[in-house]
């Protein structure tokens, strides 16, 4: 298991925001760890840490901007910092990682992404009356015309769907033998206002989505939160009971359709 991943529903105290503009941050992340668990596990413990760190203080013009250039400080130094640590072992690590962080800044969502996982926002469409998948992040493949070029503008090339034949991803944390070829830690930074028709957050990697569209792993869960034969243990809301089930069921059903990856389901429910 390669995989690694972050819940943090509160960090406002750590965060210290400008109190008049933002009342509450809260920060959810999924890491696809390959060549090893490093540099999952690195991203995991550290890039909340740097996030924290370079949280804007005090009074700022835009909040958006801020946000959004503290991210891509945020990734940038947190792929330094490993890449120093990887480059200094005997033999150098070889680790990379992908990243979906999803940094919640009271009712606007911002999410930074790294690779192929997904962030995926369940949203009530009054109109049609029926629930729709809206993807929230950008995949990055080496298959992709911009990413491709990149690549080879580098001096790197494009087989087989991979950066030299070997890495299926063409932005990473880690990953330092590619970083010479084009495969970057700059994120895509998406930002969503959130809406009172909004039920969830779907977070996932590559692992789920080779085997479930986001419209059904979204119909999927809305099944399961719908159940009411699941039990709710004692202390607990049966809504939270409701959602554990559903990740557990989806990430069973992952499996069970073949998905050969590691599998790894978060669900951050949005309240009204």
């Amino acid at each position: 298991m390669q995989d690694a991943h972050v819940i943090l529903n509160d960090i406002t105290e750590e965060c210290r925001p400008p109190s008049s503009l933002i009342t509450r941050v809260s920060y959810f992340a999924v890491f696809d760890g390959h060549g090893g668990i490093r540099a999952s596990k690195f991203a995991a413990q550290n890039l909340h840490q740097n996030l924290i760190r370079k949280f804007p203080k005090g009074d700022v013009i835009s909040v958006e901007k801020t946000v959004k250039r503290c991210l891509l400080d945020t990734f940038k130094h947190t792929d330094e910092e490993f890449l120093k640590q990887a480059s200094s072992q005997k033999p150098a690590w070889k680790d990379g990682s992908t990243a979906t962080c999803v940094l919640a800044v009271d009712n606007t969502l911002y999410i930074a992404n790294l690779g192929d996982s997904r962030a995926i926002l369940c949203r009530y469409n009054e109109e049609s009356q029926r629930h729709a998948a809206l993807s929230l992040s950008k995949e990055h493949n080496p298959t992709q015309y911009e990413e491709r070029m990149r690549i080879q503008k580098a001096g790197g090339n494009v087989r087989d769907g991979r950066v030299l034949g070997v890495l299926e991803v063409s932005r990473s944390i880690g990953d330092g033998q590619y970083k010479r070829c084009g495969v970057t830690s700059v994120p895509d930074i998406r930002r969503c206002q959130l809406t009172p028709n909004d039920r969830f957050i779907l977070l996932a990697c590559d692992g789920l989505f080779k085997v479930f569209t986001p419209d059904e792993a979204v119909n999927f869960i809305l099944s399961c939160l719908e159940d009411e034969k699941i039990q709710s243990r004692e202390g607990k809301p049966a809504v939270d009971a409701r959602y554990e089930a559903a990740c557990n069921r989806l990430a069973n059903k992952a499996v069970q359709r073949g998905s050969a990856d590691n599998v790894t389901v978060m669900l951050v429910r949005i309240e009204p």
